[in-house]
């Protein structure tokens, strides 16, 4: 009988079987080798590959588009940030809001990026975000922790000085409560650098998107800045009401700038209470109130209104008077107090 010849499989002929070559399929009657997986068509690795490089390019376009407008956030060491490039529109901050901002950053990190516009290589320059760049660096230099050592930002594409302030009024003008007299202060500052040709224009450009009578007030207010920023010690806390009456004042009656000048220097305010009180006292002085003429409020009774005073003179000023107003007023307390 003739012998069987033993085959041997075309993949066991490269050197002894390993077991990694082999594919293997599941039959009824358990798992049994089969051929090895075939290759992918040369055609369908060349498509693959060109798919796959397509979306890296695209994938790095869009890294470049994005980084390049300005929307893609980054991480940058505190110390690359300049914040002095600019005339800042904030003139000071609140020590209770800035522990507040604090304390959110550490608990919950940083959630709004701060903008810059690059100034040289490494080098940025603030746009927005004052407060959180400030925030950051003093929990950086109370802790010591590497995570208050960097900054999210976006990097925007700003081509003009103009349009860096522009861009910096529109975020505060979102987010900081700044007083007309800060608003006016950065317009003054603005024009003095040369970035626009006046005050007013600053104005123009700078609050654009604001309404009309908004941005008349702020016109106010540079007149404001203009006669007595050089003697205001706590300018951004004068309220709107009082310092439209004083722009109204510097208008119309001369030499007041002169005396206000001398009154402010002379009082040397310590606090923004106190500057305000001078202010407000200046202001009292130049329309004292008139008294109120004398009249009969009863047979014999005149009344006669002074400054924080009710005078009561003529023959039926007596001690029965005295005692029924007392009365009248003990009454008039307790029903007040109900």
């Amino acid at each position: 009988m003739a012998k069987r010849k033993r085959l041997t499989p075309p993949f066991a002929a490269s050197g002894p079987d390993t077991g990694s070559n082999i594919a293997y399929s599941e039959t009824a009657g358990g798992i049994s080798p089969g051929l090895p997986p075939k290759p992918r068509a040369p055609i369908a690795q060349v498509a693959g590959d060109a798919a796959a490089q397509s979306a890296l390019e695209v994938l790095a376009s869009e890294m470049h588009a994005a980084r390049s407008e300005g929307r893609l956030v980054q991480s940058l060491p505190l110390e690359a940030i300049s914040e002095d490039h600019m005339v800042r529109d904030r003139m000071g901050h609140d020590p209770t809001e800035m522990d507040s901002l604090k304390s959110s950053l550490s608990a919950r990190g940083q959630q709004t990026p701060i903008e810059v516009v690059a100034l040289e290589p490494g080098r940025f320059g603030l746009i927005s975000g004052w407060r959180r760049l400030h925030a950051l660096r003093a929990l950086h230099e109370d802790t010591g922790e590497a995570r208050y050592a960097t900054i999210e930002a976006l990097i925007k594409p700003v081509e003009s000085v103009s349009d860096g302030y522009v861009a910096m009024v529109e975020e505060n003008e979102i987010r900081a409560n700044l007083s007309f007299y800060e608003r006016a202060h950065l317009a003054c500052a603005a024009a003095r650098l040369g970035v626009f040709p006046t005050p007013a224009r600053a104005v123009q450009k700078l609050f654009a998107n604001a309404t009309s009578v908004k941005r008349s007030k702020i016109n106010s207010f540079v007149r404001l800045h203009e006669a007595l920023g050089a003697t205001l010690r706590f300018p951004e806390a004068i309220p709107e009401k009082l310092g439209l009456a004083l722009v109204a004042a510097l208008e119309g009656q001369a030499g007041f700038a002169a005396r206000l000048t001398s009154a402010l220097r002379k009082a040397r305010p310590e606090t923004a209470a106190a500057e305000r009180a001078t202010l407000e006292q200046a202001l009292r002085a130049l329309n004292p109130v008139s008294p109120a003429p004398r009249q009969e409020a009863a047979p014999g009774v005149f009344v006669e209104q002074r400054k924080g005073a009710l005078v009561l003179s003529g023959k039926g000023v007596d001690d029965d008077l005295r005692r029924d107003l007392q009365a009248w007023l003990s009454a008039r307390q307790v029903s007040h107090a109900k």
